[in-house]
């Protein structure tokens, strides 16, 4: 089997517009959330969101292309093109047909979606009139086709949309693609920008958000007693995975290396997780076990920690079944709590967490813990509130999305 390394990487994220950006605030402990700016949430229970900040579509693009462009296809173009800059891969200097993307969108073009129908109800019923680019604006794979015209990458090319999971899966595929010989470097990551009327409407409908309208930036509160519900966020995480041989044979710098993934099943709910973390245990050990690893080299958990009720208790009841007393030694934290829930595009920037980790040797806090849940193992170290230096060699990052899909990613210090 191939080895695959990370050599570029790119973020758009509700705390900072660039991976440097990004990783300051991660050791910072800053929260992305604040009142809804996109539109009038005042209807709502939930008004606020996790939005990207000051973000113009022509500072990564042309005008024109981006007008044909759902937001979700923008934040993809715009991660993409730092992390290929990141990467150093120039234009010319390999096959196209080895170089691919797999992307990943858990809704797609969901406001996209919605502007034709507005229009329709508003416009259209004596004369029915929809935008041409209404159906590529709207469909998740449509940004994986934008990078590949983008950088004329004419190999393997699909979207993967698995909810929450869905960014982890791409990686976890594009990770195997290499390791089977079949490319030499894949495009992956995942974006997303539900936070639309529907999106926030759809959420509170399942009562899933947090409605905590007085104190967005503290709302998000992964494993803390008072926690009610996650908050929604938007962006994007792009990753430039390569063959480790081509990488070393152009000179590329290589951040860590993907040494295990897992993809199971809850088969349990639709929403809900298995009370048990039956799903979430048994995809933390068929990575560890792809990876060949011992629970003990693992540092840090960046986990799915979305600050719901009984998704956080099922986690760390994972964890402890998994990691036994070698979980009482880890650190685990949820970046969650500071970007919010980005959905399909979450275990992107949540891998780059622990890239970062990695590279700057700390971890990344859970802020907002005020008060500990009786159901949580106090003795979990959770990096409340406060980044912590540590060492960090190995790190394995959770996502799991409705429907019961699990996805865990392993990265690894390249000695």
């Amino acid at each position: 089997m191939k080895r695959v390394v990370v050599t570029g990487i790119g973020a758009l994220t509700p705390i900072g517009s660039s991976i440097s950006a990004y990783n300051e605030a991660l050791k910072n402990g800053n929260s992305g959330a604040a009142r809804i700016t996109l539109f009038d949430s005042s209807v709502f229970k939930t008004q606020f969101a996790c939005e990207v900040k000051d973000f113009d579509p022509k500072d990564y693009m042309d005008r024109k292309i981006a007008r044909r462009m759902d937001r979700f296809s923008q934040f993809a173009m715009a991660s993409t093109k730092e992390a290929m800059a990141d990467s150093g891969i120039a234009e010319g200097s390999f096959d196209p047909l080895r170089a691919g993307v797999i992307w990943a969108s858990g809704i797609g073009g969901l406001r996209s979606l919605e502007v034709d129908i507005e229009d329709f109800e508003k416009n259209g019923r004596t004369k029915p009139r929809y935008n041409p680019f209404m159906i590529p604006k709207m469909i998740s794979d449509i940004a994986a086709g934008y990078i590949s015209i983008e950088y004329g990458l004419r190999g393997v090319n699909f979207a993967t949309v698995s909810a929450c999971a869905s960014a982890s899966h791409a990686i976890s595929v594009a990770a195997d693609n290499i390791r089977l010989g079949k490319s030499d470097f894949i495009v992956t990551g995942g974006s997303e920008a539900a936070i639309t009327t529907t999106g926030i409407g759809g959420f509170n409908a399942m009562k899933a958000l947090s409605e905590r309208n007085d104190t967005p930036q503290t709302a998000s509160r992964p494993f803390d007693k008072g926690r009610d519900g996650f908050v929604l966020g938007e962006g994007g995480g792009a990753l430039i995975l390569e063959e480790y041989e081509h990488a070393k044979a152009r000179g590329a710098k290589m951040y860590a290396e993907i040494v295990g993934t897992g993809a199971t099943a809850d088969a349990y709910h639709i929403t809900a997780p298995h009370p048990e973390g039956l799903g979430a245990s048994s995809v933390m050990q068929m990575a560890l076990a792809d990876a060949k690893m011992n629970i003990e080299e693992i540092d840090y958990i960046n986990v799915h920690g979305t600050s719901t009720p009984l998704g956080d208790i099922a986690e760390s009841k994972a964890i402890l079944n998994v990691f036994g007393e070698h979980a009482y030694k880890l650190n685990i934290s949820s970046t969650k709590s500071m970007t919010g829930h980005l959905l399909g595009a979450a275990g992107a920037i949540e891998v780059i967490a622990g890239i970062l980790a990695i590279k700057d040797q700390y971890i990344p806090p859970t802020i907002n813990h005020f008060e500990d849940d009786p159901e949580i193992d106090s003795k979990l170290n959770l990096t409340f509130n406060t980044a912590q230096e540590r060492k960090v060699n190995a790190v394995l990052s959770n996502t799991f999305g409705f429907g019961g899909h699990n996805s865990s990613v392993i990265l690894r210090k390249l000695s």
